[in-house]
């Protein structure tokens, strides 16, 4: 098993974003430190540095201004001085779409012209939102609308951070919005498992902006959190931050398809709750529909699992696992995965997530009796599995259908494409 370091583990060149065309600086994403870097910079003195990053950081984060002009309690001078060198910073909004079960998905355009998607999925007890990581993706899922696109880049800071604050803008939770009921207590895990009650607990039941506030986070969008790891480290760091937007480390979940190397890393410098896209339980499947399996097995991943961080009962690890048809479906993979979490003394969960179609895709989803005694078998076991009910499938806003630009692509390309990223991989 390789050791966890200082570096990362795909070599793939990517581009960085560009300069804003005006040269203006985006505040969102700044750590204090830069920002107070960032201030003195331009010209604020250095005794007043420090006030100005306390004023500047709770107009952005605790008022979500938009405008360096909204700064009202910093002089005409000052502001005028900051508005000349920065801005505050938000993606564009391209579209903006909402499904029949309340789920929301925004395209999103960057200053360079780029484009991510993320997903805002109420609930009766939560409200969570689906961040993108990358535009593209390193990897090639072969279940993944996403993991057909190439990558392109990595997100800034600021563009992961902007997904958040763009939410709380939809959502109306700023302190004049209209949300106004109170966050929901903080819990030790990030999934809900309370019993289905109809009328009450549906999805997007009563769910609106004068109601329950953002709650959850998942980092389970677009692209490879740990082949952007500083970017993701750093954006989370201030959606974490008390004084900044003040979410729970036990209300975020960072999902990985197995990139080992880092998963140490993420444990002591991000802390957050784990997701891993494990998906298959065998070499010859694994290797199929998750090709970083052919550089870190499944032993490997496991035992990163085990070593991972903070992980305990009360913090269980989560596994997501697709279900398809004919494919990883089998009782006998059912049974291999009790044994797997066993073997390696797993604090765990396991999300089943039935297959959500795209086009070109060349898998089907399980039958609903498939998965149910798949279920079953894991439960009996004594081990959670939840059925995840697939949400937003009619705007391909559901797990592995996200994709930032429609394109028509032949099935051959996309096997040109897959071999092209499996090779970087092995």
């Amino acid at each position: 098993m390789q050791i966890p370091g200082q570096f990362d583990p795909h070599t793939v060149p990517r581009r960085q974003a560009p300069p804003r065309p005006d040269g203006k600086r985006v505040l969102l994403g700044l750590s204090r430190p830069k920002l107070r870097e960032a201030l003195i910079g331009v010209g604020i003195p250095e005794k007043q540095a420090n006030m100005r990053v306390s004023q500047v950081w709770n107009w952005i984060y605790q008022r979500g201004a938009t405008q360096v002009s909204a700064f009202a309690n910093i002089s005409k001078d000052t502001r005028a001085l900051l508005d000349q060198h920065f801005v505050v910073g938000r993606p564009e909004i391209v579209t903006a779409q909402v499904s029949v079960d309340g789920t929301r998905k925004w395209l999103l355009r960057f200053d360079d012209g780029e484009e991510a998607e993320c997903v805002f999925i109420p609930d009766a007890y939560r409200g969570t939102l689906c961040v993108s990581s990358q535009v593209g993706c390193t990897l090639n899922c072969r279940f993944c609308f996403t993991g057909t696109m190439r990558l392109v880049r990595n997100l800034t800071p600021a563009e992961i951070v902007g997904q958040v604050m763009l939410a709380r803008d939809a959502l109306g939770e700023w302190p004049n919005g209209t949300a106004s009921l109170p966050a929901l207590p903080d819990t030790d895990d990030d999934d809900d498992e309370r019993p289905w009650i109809p009328g009450h607990n549906q999805p997007g039941s009563n769910y609106t902006s004068e109601g329950r506030m953002l709650t959850n986070i998942v980092m389970m969008g677009m692209g490879e959190p740990l082949c952007n790891f500083d970017n993701v480290r750093d954006a989370l760091a201030i959606v974490m931050d008390g004084d900044g937007l003040g979410l729970s480390k036990r209300r975020i979940t960072l999902s990985t398809s197995g990139v080992v190397p880092m998963m140490a890393r993420a444990g002591t410098e991000i802390g957050v709750n784990l997701a891993v896209s494990l998906h298959a339980v065998t070499k010859e499947i694994r290797d199929e529909i998750v090709p970083i399996n052919k550089r870190y097995g499944i032993e490997e991943l496991l035992t990163a699992c085990a070593a991972y961080p903070g992980a305990n009962n009360a913090r269980r690890i989560t596994f997501e696992y697709i279900m398809l048809k004919d494919k990883n479906d089998r009782d006998e993979d059912a049974h291999e995965l009790v044994r797997l979490i066993r073997k390696y003394r797993l604090p765990a969960k396991v999300n089943l997530i039935p297959f959500n179609p795209w086009p070109g895709s060349i898998y089907e989803t399980s039958t609903p009796e498939r998965v149910a005694a798949f279920s079953d078998i894991i439960f009996a076991a004594g081990i959670s599995a939840p059925i995840r009910r697939p949400r937003g499938r009619d705007i391909m806003a559901a797990c592995g259908q996200l994709k930032s630009a429609s394109e028509i692509v032949s099935r051959a390309e996309l096997a040109r494409r897959a071999a092209a990223k499996e090779a970087e991989w092995v």
